[in-house]
């Protein structure tokens, strides 16, 4: 948060890799000359009016945004979760280091199933041919 919440290209590797990243947006700025998020991984740039909402992986996506005229005050408020945290669940409730300690094989079985993690995330992401029927799923309109 802040008079004018400019964040640069990045990606927020430590966030759950197959999480929805909330950002809403809010300040008083002219959302056609600045504060456009900026998907750069998609080449997008969107216009982000302030009470603006989108979720979108960040921890995945390279993403940022641009600056706001002078004068102007733009705030950001974003809500994400920890990728450590799915870790201390599949670990059994314990940190990492403590899991290879006491359970090397265990550990080395849990880390092998990462190789297919991604693409099963991937899989969960409605193709544009999909969306129709998934919203019908989903909310039934």
């Amino acid at each position: 948060m802040g008079p004018e919440s400019v964040t640069l290209k990045h990606a927020d590797t430590s966030n759950f890799y197959a999480g929805g990243c909330h950002v809403h947006s809010g300040g008083v700025y002219d959302h056609k000359r600045g504060g456009h998020i900026i998907l750069f991984s998609l080449g997008l740039i969107i216009e982000f009016p302030t009470g603006s909402d989108i979720i979108i992986p960040s921890a995945i996506l390279t993403h940022g945004n641009t600056p706001i005229q002078p004068g102007e005050t733009r705030v950001s408020f974003t809500q994400y979760c920890s990728g450590g945290l799915f870790r201390w669940v599949q670990y059994g409730f314990q940190t990492m280091k403590d899991l290879a300690a006491r359970n090397p094989k265990l550990k080395a079985k849990l880390d092998g199933k990462a190789e297919g993690r991604w693409k099963a995330a991937l899989r969960r992401f409605s193709k544009i041919d999909e969306l129709h029927n998934d919203r019908m799923n989903v909310f039934g309109k």
